[in-house]
């Protein structure tokens, strides 16, 4: 955790996932300001508007934060780039592409480069081409991901064991149990999305918390295999609609159109559950309580060091009696 901590520059081993076009400077500066890594999302937005988020961003917050460039989605991937360096954001994440082409660039200028991956090999060629911090994303996670889909259990010692950089894990974590557990795959920190939606700086909708808050352990549900574009969302109105459209055989261009970022929007922001998408990790059905970041950071960190100690007293109890 240490070295993770050091390279990033802070407090916390906990980054934020990068959430599209609803990222929001809010809830990203409440992350910085806790102690962890606070991101903000390009998705499908323009350049002109994810400049005024990191003018935002930087105005609320003077710790480090990260700016998430999602490579096959950005309308401006060049403008994206050179976004960063002109406003010397300290971190930026790359995911949903081949990271390689870009990683020098932002090297050169003094930006640490995290690559989101779903493979080793992935994770191996990120490390080759230079990038600092590895995030492992099993597929429990919420929003966009691997058509692999490995685990985040399976897939984190595996990365640990092929790639001498930093692991992060992402997916299926959202408390002291999950960071803990975590730990003992080898990570060195982990990335939530789905668990920051329900603290008290969120800006989204009280429906979308609401949700969150009542969601059980059978709550979310994939949609896009059929045609190639998996993506976890909370079981709504919407994603009932989604399904069946699937089932009637959707076309892919139809399917893009009634899962972009307008839709969740929409659903996020707006709370129009049935006009609009709510991405959702499997961890939903653990989220029943809203604190603020810093309270949720704090007891993430101090549950995981009395889980810790609770297993060692028992491990000794035991091979005392045996």
């Amino acid at each position: 955790m240490r070295r993770l901590c050091e390279l990033l520059c802070v407090h916390y081993p906990f980054i934020q996932g990068g959430m599209g076009n609803i990222s929001s400077p809010v809830l990203a500066s409440a992350v910085s300001e806790a102690g962890g890594l606070g991101t903000i999302g390009t998705g499908t937005l323009t350049v002109d508007e994810v400049e005024l988020l990191l003018l935002d961003m930087k105005k609320r917050t003077k710790k480090t934060f990260a700016l998430n460039i999602p490579i096959s989605v950005t309308a401006n991937l060049k403008g994206m780039c050179e976004l960063a360096v002109k406003y010397a954001v300290p971190v930026v994440s790359l995911s949903a592409g081949n990271p390689a082409p870009y990683i020098q660039y932002f090297k050169q200028n003094n930006i640490k480069v995290i690559c989101v991956t779903a493979s080793v090999k992935h994770a191996q060629k990120a490390e080759k081409a230079g990038a600092d911090l590895i995030v492992g994303e099993g597929f429990e996670a919420a929003g966009i991901n691997s058509p692999l889909e490995l685990t985040t259990m399976t897939l984190i010692p595996q990365l640990v064991s092929k790639v001498q950089i930093p692991v992060v894990a992402a997916g299926g974590v959202g408390d002291s149990k999950g960071f803990a557990a975590a730990l003992a795959l080898g990570a060195e920190g982990i990335q939530m999305g789905t668990r920051l939606i329900a603290t008290k700086e969120s800006p989204y909708h009280e429906r979308y918390v609401e949700r969150l808050l009542e969601a059980d352990d059978t709550e979310t549900v994939i949609v896009g295999r059929s045609v190639g574009k998996v993506r976890r969302i909370l079981k709504t109105a919407y994603a009932d609609r989604l399904i069946q459209a699937e089932g009637a055989g959707i076309h892919p261009d139809d399917f893009e159109a009634m899962t972009d970022e307008e839709k969740h929007r929409i659903g996020a922001v707006e709370g129009r559950l049935d006009e609009g998408f709510i991405n959702g990790g499997q961890i939903s059905g653990l989220v029943k309580s809203i604190p603020t970041v810093q309270e949720l950071f704090k007891e993430m960190m101090e549950g995981a060091e009395q889980i810790y100690e609770n297993q060692m007293k028992a491990f000794k109890g035991f091979y005392l009696k045996h």
